[in-house]
């Protein structure tokens, strides 16, 4: 049987008050700066910052408590208002993640070692389906091949 996924973009709230100057995971304020290249995915609606168009980049941690396991890292956002992501399928764009990091987090939110893979991003999805299917992994979280973090995804 097939995990049926959801995938949402970080928090609103949490955003929201980035935007309005609020600290990032080092209780600093995000640089404000134009978006250059490609490659500058908004963290909240899991689209793509165009070139030139004003972004925010700030250190992010996406697990609720400080653990061993708690990475914290750089992501772009929007500096403007724009709808978080929430669906049961990836962004499309995400098949141009070359190469992909996917791992999966126990309900402990310890790494389920077994689960690490790096892989073309046109295979995440069933990648992430997989991983999903073990009762002993809670979620996954995909990065880029810099480690970025790019989105946690839930089964169903």
């Amino acid at each position: 049987m097939k995990t049926k996924l959801v995938v949402r973009g970080v928090d609103s709230a949490w955003v929201d008050a980035v935007r309005k100057g609020g600290g990032d995971a080092n209780g600093q304020a995000a640089l404000r700066k134009p978006a250059v290249g490609l490659a500058n995915p908004c963290r909240h609606c899991l689209q793509l910052i165009a070139p030139g168009e004003p972004m925010l980049v700030l250190a992010y941690r996406p697990f609720s408590t400080l653990q061993p396991y708690a990475e914290l890292g750089p992501i772009f956002l929007h500096s403007e208002t724009c709808s978080r992501y929430d669906s049961d399928a990836l962004p499309a764009w995400f098949a141009h993640l070359q190469p992909a990091l996917i791992r999966g987090y126990g309900h402990d939110d310890g790494i389920r070692y077994e689960t690490g893979a790096v892989l073309p991003g046109q295979e995440l999805a069933a990648e992430c389906e997989k991983i999903l299917s073990s009762a002993e992994v809670a979620y996954v979280h995909i990065r880029s091949k810099f480690n970025c973090f790019q989105c946690r995804v839930d089964r169903a």
